[in-house]
């Protein structure tokens, strides 16, 4: 029997590393040797706070193995769709089996079985012997276990206590009535982290209704042929997945392993094992913590090389966790969403929303497309938990003056205005004649600068930062598909639930992230550029542009033809017919026939490899491959733009109105879809056409302005070379100067071939060109190239030492910086595989170059807008493009305004050399670039 008050800790071992890892995603901890130390950092933290608070007197930590489970072999997707584990946690492991080791805490783990399986028997075994058990883990699966004596044990993040969850708490958060029926939740469900398919169809509360009707799975699809509609369907027709599903989700607690009580006893630590560890880690004032030994210092929890060197808590470098344990549902969260239909409860709630400093609002609509949406109804939200949804009517004038009701809080220029993806609402908002006025916060690009490499959509959002899993919009307006029904075709109560989590979570969201921003030193990125530029790019894509589709007809029609008798020429070349358009008839060609390249590689599934990369390898072997490649690229320009674009010209206005993404490069550029003009190859003759059909309005010029080597200005700028410095002072050709200087020969004696080199060098050198890489794009062989480029860095020093003084910066603190402040973490930069590494400190020389070039064209943009606007011009800014920004212009502005926009990018940044910006205008866009 269990000693008087014996409390046994049982740690997920994996689960708390992975936890620990991730609290530093964006500030790794690297010690003076190099080692990410995150995830051993983050899981000891966890162990010492818990020894320190909840004194426990028994205690192990129960690992999962790399084999295969009965599970693997009843269902073998089973997890198959994890990401692989990150270098870090991989050096973690080994560091804390011996951590623990030493501390004399005991490691559980058993062939065949996961630590889910191990935790459950030992928690049903120690419960009989009279323990009180404490899972500790974020996963919600242990939700099953729980008893009045083992309890789940979730530790505190952000200065929050830990969690002790027992049957109460459980049936709380799940909406259930008896812990054993999470299982059944689960089964229905599924667990796409676990790859479980569940019922298809069925979520949160659907099954939550299911169990509350009959009590468990099995009983639901017993009773599936009284349950009517798709659901019915659906239960019926995967009754035997569902079953799967929940045996997957079946915690087993008859593992053969024994509760071995005084193993499990807490002991003094090995101190001098420990402190050799923790001394190898540099976990020097942690390894007081743990020995008990008194310590002025308080541990920071950065990196250690982090410049700034800022106190922060374990979980206060939020990224938040995906975990489902902490994870609430509507139901079980406190809130109040209030429905707001007449006249008189709109003027309650503007004198309200009047009298606030800082509101959320979230629109609900009929459609995605942003000029065609009408209004469903908004959500206003400045209080956690709270929020008030308007409901509009059907009809467009009953809405409009619905709205001008609402519009002096959308006008009022000092009451700020928050949101996710604002652009969106800002448009919808224009179609009724209302601009909403500054200061404006997008919790979406607020997350793209704070951590601009994952995700930044309003569902991960709401799961990392607050755990809280957001009703899905499937849930009332059924799947996506042609029977999609619209928001307007749900009743107001329901929609009220839905937007008012919306503005309430969104709300929330801000609270977190703006002190994340001054934190990381961005708010000036976000205040200045990120959010103006919100207006800018909504106004850029009302604006839209217009097409020659008559034009991209003829060209449709004069490239089939083309494509016709390149394939005829391949086909002659091959000595036989084969289908042009299959890589593996192609690669048999290319590898089988004609005997190109050595050792061809192969493709996973066993088929010669034929991208893009490839075939350049193979252009000088034989003549079909450069025709292949023209195939390829003339099919993909047919495809992707003169045929499409026709397509995308919108009914009602006669123009193209592309979508700017702001959040989703990490380099900062902006991206576009639908259609995504940024890819037209202008290299190509036939890219060059595609632009001659766009053209301007009746009357009007289009007006192109292009930063002229942007990206080798700000490399001078960065690097401070003083021969490259000059030679933009000095106003002379860039490739010629270089060309000169490597070449060791007079400017004038620079030849055509030798200036297409240096050009080549000059722009590959920031993404790191290789001498293979530059003997592949040039007719160099690789000394030649290799002896080009150690020309080039003797020419040049300076750029040498900053493409060396940028990996060590990015190894020190994790990440670098643009001219702006804009950041790029990098966490391969320490990778043990060599080609991963690589490719990260590439990245720390290119990112802060291309970021403020992404930074520059922004900032342009917005004060050329502000200009436009203040002088009434009718020209109207239509497209960007890399360093390129396009205008629709009447006549006689065209001068005029060629001057502001000139004037506005040049002066958009002060370098010590000066922007140079070289405009053009035309009749169509190729005319004027």
């Amino acid at each position: 029997m269990a000693p008087k008050d014996a409390r046994l800790f049982l740690l997920d071992a994996y689960a708390l590393i992975f936890r620990g890892y991730f609290a530093f995603i964006k500030n790794p901890r690297v010690n003076s040797k190099g080692l990410d130390t995150s995830a051993v950092f983050g899981f000891m933290l966890a162990l010492t706070e818990l020894l320190e608070k909840e004194k426990p007197t028994h205690l192990a930590v129960v690992f999962d193995l790399s084999g295969p489970t009965q599970r693997h072999i009843d269902f073998p997707q089973y997890k198959a769709n994890r990401d692989a584990t990150p270098e870090a946690i991989k050096i973690a492991v080994p560091y804390i089996h011996r951590i623990l080791d030493a501390m004399g805490i005991p490691t559980i783990a058993l062939e065949g079985f996961e630590a889910d399986d191990l935790i459950g028997t030992l928690a049903r075994k120690a419960e009989a012997e009279g323990y009180t058990t404490y899972m500790m883990t974020p996963d919600k699966d242990f939700g099953q276990l729980v008893t009045d004596k083992t309890l789940i044990y979730k530790p505190g993040r952000g200065g929050e206590p830990a969690q002790i969850l027992g049957p109460k708490e459980v049936c709380a958060k799940h909406g259930i009535e008896r812990v054993e029926q999470l299982i059944d939740m689960l089964g229905m469900m599924g667990d796409a982290v676990d790859n479980i398919p569940g019922l298809p169809g069925v979520g949160e509360k659907t099954a939550q209704k299911l169990l509350a009707q009959y009590g468990s799975l099995e009983e639901t699809i017993a009773h599936a042929a009284e349950i009517k509609g798709k659901l019915g369907e659906a239960i019926r027709a995967n009754a035997e997945l569902g079953l799967l599903s929940k045996n997957l989700a079946t915690i087993i607690t008859h593992a053969p392993i024994e509760l071995e009580e005084e193993r499990l006893m807490v002991e003094k630590p090995d101190s001098e094992a420990l402190r050799g560890l923790f001394e190898e880690l540099e976990f020097r004032t942690l390894l007081k913590r743990v020995l008990n030994e008194p310590s002025a210092v308080v541990e920071k929890s950065v990196s250690q090389a982090s410049s700034a060197g800022t106190q922060v808590g374990l979980f206060e470098v939020e990224r938040g966790e995906v975990s489902g344990s902490s994870l609430r549902s509507l139901e079980s969260y406190d809130h109040q969403y209030t429905l707001i239909e007449t006249d008189q409860e709109i003027d309650w709630l503007v004198d309200k929303l009047l009298k606030q400093k800082s509101v959320c609002f979230d629109t609900e609509t009929d459609s995605l497309v942003e000029i065609d949406a009408g209004l469903v109804g908004i959500a206003f939200s400045w209080q956690a938990g709270k929020a008030y949804y308007v409901a509009f009517p059907d009809e467009f004038e009953e809405q409009r003056s619905r709205l001008q009701r609402l519009k002096p809080f959308f006008e009022h220029p000092e009451i700020e205005k928050i949101g996710q993806n604002l652009k969106y609402d800002l448009s919808v908002l224009l179609n009724y004649g209302v601009e909403v006025a500054e200061p404006l916060f997008d919790t979406m690009l607020a997350h793209y600068l704070i951590n601009p490499d994952q995700r930044h959509n309003f569902d991960t959002l709401s799961e990392n930062y607050l755990g809280h899993r957001t009703q899905s919009i499937e849930t009332l307006i059924g799947p996506k598909g042609k029977n999609q029904r619209t928001m307007r075709t749900v009743e107001p109560e329901r929609v009220c639930e839905y937007a008012g989590e919306d503005a309430d979570l969104t709300f929330q969201l801000k609270q977190r992230f703006e002190p994340m921003l001054e934190q990381a030193e961005l708010k000036p990125l976000f205040s200045e550029i990120e959010v103006p530029l919100v207006p800018v790019l909504v106004s850029m894509e009302r604006a839209g542009v217009r097409i020659d589709s008559n034009a991209l007809n003829a060209l449709s029609g004069s490239m089939l033809n083309e494509l016709t008798e390149i394939d005829r020429k391949v086909q002659e070349m091959a000595g036989g017919q084969f289908n042009l358009a299959s890589p593996k008839q192609l690669g048999e060609v290319l590898f089988e026939r004609l005997k190109l390249g050595g050792k061809p590689k192969k493709t996973k599934t066993g088929q010669y490899a034929t991208s893009e990369d490839i075939l350049q390898t193979l252009v000088h072997e034989h003549p079909i491959v450069p025709l292949i490649l023209e195939f390829r690229q003339l099919q993909k320009l047919k495809g992707t733009y003169v045929d499409a674009l026709p397509e995308l010209v919108h009914p009602r206005t006669g123009r193209i109105h592309t979508s700017f993404n702001q959040a989703v490069a990490a380099t900062g550029r902006l991206s576009s879809v639908n259609p995504n003009l940024q890819n037209i190859p202008i290299r190509y003759e036939r890219g060059k056409e595609i632009r001659k059909a766009f053209i301007p309005d009746e009357g009007h010029r289009l007006l192109s302005a292009d930063y002229s080597q942007i990206e080798l200005r700000l490399i001078a700028e960065l690097s401070k070379d003083e021969a490259m410095l000059e030679a933009f002072r000095s106003g002379l050709d860039i490739h010629r100067a270089t060309a000169a200087r490597v070449f060791s020969i007079p400017l004038e004696e620079v030849s055509k071939e030798q200036r297409s080199y240096a050009k080549t060098v000059n722009f590959g050198i920031i993404y790191g060109v290789s001498a293979f890489g530059l003997s592949q794009q040039t007719d160099l062989s690789r000394s030649e190239a290799a002896e080009l480029i150690r020309n080039y860095f003797e020419s040049y020093s300076g750029i040498k030492k900053y493409i060396d003084s940028q990996v060590e910066l990015a190894r020190r603190q994790g990440f670098v910086t643009t001219l702006f402040g804009r950041r790029r973490y990098l966490p391969d930069i320490h990778s043990g595989n060599q080609t991963v590494r690589a490719h990260a400190e590439r990245n720390a020389v290119n990112a802060p170059i291309q970021g403020s070039a992404a930074d520059l064209i922004k900032k342009a943009m917005i004060e050329v807008h502000s200009r436009l606007r203040k002088g009434s011009y009718a020209s109207r800014m239509v497209l960007q493009v890399h360093d390129e920004l396009v205008f629709d212009c009447p006549e006689n502005e065209v001068e005029a305004v060629s001057a502001l926009v000139k004037d506005a990018m040049q002066t958009a940044l002060s370098l010590s050399i000066p922007l140079v910006v070289d405009t053009g205008v035309g009749m169509n866009w190729l005319e004027a670039h």
